[in-house]
Parts: C-alpha cells; sequence; structure tokens
C-alpha cells in the first residue's frame, strides 16, 4: 500500500500548504494511506465510528462553529472521543485556532495538528492535488514516449534496437516526444496510466553516434510535451525468420503496466522496413479500433460471409444436378 508520512506533507513547499504544526510533533511519522481528505462533521455529533485513520481531517468554519456552540463540558467530551492515538493529523482550516484542549489532547496523543491561514476551498484543492501526486501508484521504464497523431505510444525493446532513432523519425515527421530512456509511469485511477519525464533529461534524446540533443532547441516546443496518458504499447524486436509473425490482426493482444492492460503490439525490425510508417498506421489503426471499426475482424467476418454463399450455392447447384 503507497503510503506517504505526515512529515512530508508539512515539509512541501511546491503546493503551498502554508502548514503551521501546533502539537502532535511525535506523530510526524504516521502514514496518510488515503489520498482524500475527512471532514469530521459526524464524528462532532457522536458517530466517532466514521472517522477514519490514514486520512487528513480538515476542520472548517462549520466544525469550529459547532464546537463553540455547545456547552463546555460536551465539548470536552467529544475532544477527548475524536482524539484518537491512531489518526494521522487534523487541520484547521482559515486560521482558526484549535481549542486549548484540543492541542493538549494532540500532544498527549501524539497526532498532528496543523492550522493554515488558507480558506477551505483552497486548502482542500492543494491538498487533493498533492495527495493525488504522491498516492498514485508508480512505476519507471526503459522506452520511449510518444504522442503519435494524439496517441500516447510507449516504444520499448532491448537497449539498442532502435528506439530514439525511430522515435527522432517520429518527430521528424511532424509528432511529439515526452519521454526518452526513462518513462516515469503513474497511474490515475482507476486505469489511466500518465507518462512523464524526468526533470534531469527532459526535452534530451541521446542518438548513438551523434551523442545528446536537445529537441526542444532544435524544433521547438510544439516538438514536445510534459505528459501524455499512454494508450498503446509497441515491442520493436530483431527479425527472426522462424517466428511466425502476426499477419491477420485479428487476435490483439495486451501489456500490463501497474495492473491496467494496454493494447499490445510487436514489430520486427529488420532492413529496409519503414517502422515509423508503420507506427503511424499503428497509431491511425488504434483510433479506428476506438471508433468501434476494426479493419481485421471486418475482413475476415465479410470473408467469412462469401464462403458461406458460395458454400450454399454449391448446394444449391449440386441438388439441380440431382
Amino acid at each position: 500500500m503507497l503510503a506517504i508520512p505526515v512529515l512530508q506533507l508539512m515539509n512541501d513547499k511546491d503546493y503551498n500548504l502554508c502548514l503551521t504544526l501546533l502539537a502532535g510533533r511525535g506523530g510526524l511519522g504516521k502514514k496518510i494511506v488515503i489520498p482524500r481528505i475527512q471532514k469530521p462533521g459526524l464524528a462532532l455529533v457522536g458517530r466517532t465510528e466514521c472517522i477514519h485513520e490514514g486520512r487528513v481531517q480538515v476542520f472548517s468554519k462549520t466544525e469550529v462553529a459547532y464546537l463553540e456552540s455547545i456547552s463546555p463540558k460536551e465539548r470536552e467530551k467529544i475532544i477527548a472521543k475524536i482524539c484518537n492515538p491512531n489518526l494521522t493529523c487534523f487541520v484547521f482550516t482559515c486560521g482558526f485556532e484549535p481549542s486549548k484542549q484540543m492541542i493538549d489532547e494532540c500532544e498527549k496523543n501524539n497526532i498532528p495538528l496543523f492550522v493554515t491561514p488558507l480558506l477551505t476551498f483552497t486548502f482542500v484543492n492543494r491538498l487533493n492535488t498533492f495527495l493525488d501526486d504522491h498516492l498514485r501508484a508508480s512505476t519507471c521504464m526503459h522506452g520511449v514516449l510518444m504522442d503519435v497523431f494524439g496517441v500516447g505510444v510507449l516504444i520499448i525493446g532491448r537497449s539498442g534496437i532502435g528506439k530514439s532513432e525511430l522515435a527522432l523519425d517520429l518527430i521528424l515527421r511532424g509528432h511529439r516526444l515526452i519521454a526518452d530512456d526513462v518513462v516515469n509511469i503513474k497511474k490515475q485511477p482507476p486505469s489511466t496510466l500518465y507518462g512523464t519525464c524526468s526533470d534531469i533529461i527532459k526535452y534530451h534524446m541521446e542518438i548513438r553516434g551523434l551523442g545528446i540533443i536537445n529537441i526542444k532547441d532544435l524544433f521547438g516546443i510544439a516538438a514536445t510535451r510534459d505528459h501524455k496518458i499512454i494508450e498503446l504499447v509497441i515491442e520493436l524486436e530483431e527479425w527472426n525468420p522462424q517466428v511466425a509473425y502476426d499477419r491477420l490482426g485479428i487476435d490483439e493482444h495486451q501489456y500490463n503496466i501497474l495492473g491496467v492492460n494496454l493494447p499490445f503490439i510487436k514489430i520486427p525490425v529488420r532492413p529496409g522496413r519503414n517502422i515509423s510508417a508503420i507506427v503511424e498506421i499503428a497509431a491511425r489503426n488504434h483510433l479506428l479500433k476506438v471508433g468501434g471499426y476494426h479493419a481485421a475482424r471486418q475482413f475476415q467476418e465479410r470473408l467469412n460471409q462469401e464462403i458461406l454463399a458460395q458454400t450454399k450455392d454449391g448446394k444449391d447447384e449440386w441438388k439441380s444436378l440431382e
């Protein structure tokens, strides 16, 4: 299960969460495992079973106003009940100051207690983005990710097979590079995979014999993209005359990444084959399949109908001879 410590939430600078720790420093190692915040409204009226561990608990104006509206005795009872030592952390938005009892209970139970001056809507949006980015399933793959006719094509294969050269040829044909050599992949639930490039090698490509080149500088910003949904996986492999390669394309193969099955094609490489043109056609054909048109299956269906028609005509002719 993916998890991030509360300490990472407090130290973040990229999302401008503006958090100030008031209590519970001993619990900064607790893990956030659920990428959604929770507002403990039901817990404040006694339904403490509805408050979940592993989530950030957000107190907004509504929760603060409710606590202030009840008697001190009842408020003390509720605060003591909701400050379960297993909870991950509390955040008070809009600069609201928690009560002394809340601070003391969080300190005693090692529950990190934060306050932020941000409005609830702003804070929740930023926090959701932070959690979404940090709690996604992710992996890295050796390959090249291209945008070909709007289709995110992940090109894989052994080192030296010609992936970067293929990508360069596709760029010359007007397509766009997302990542070369190392592709960072993150899963957006339930089944969307986004591919990006690390900041270190962004826009760069290695061509054997030529060295490192910068695609953005050579071809302009229009030749690159920062991220793309991966829709098709193509593997390059050396041509093997002993292998019976698919010549019809009726059966569809899949490639699994992070539990998501993607359409998968193997393309044998040998001198004289225009691989960039084949990749372009594969992308166009994928778009047709997404639109509901499968050329190979349509051809098979017409062929079967023709065979049935000829078989029927043959039977009728045989009956007439009898």
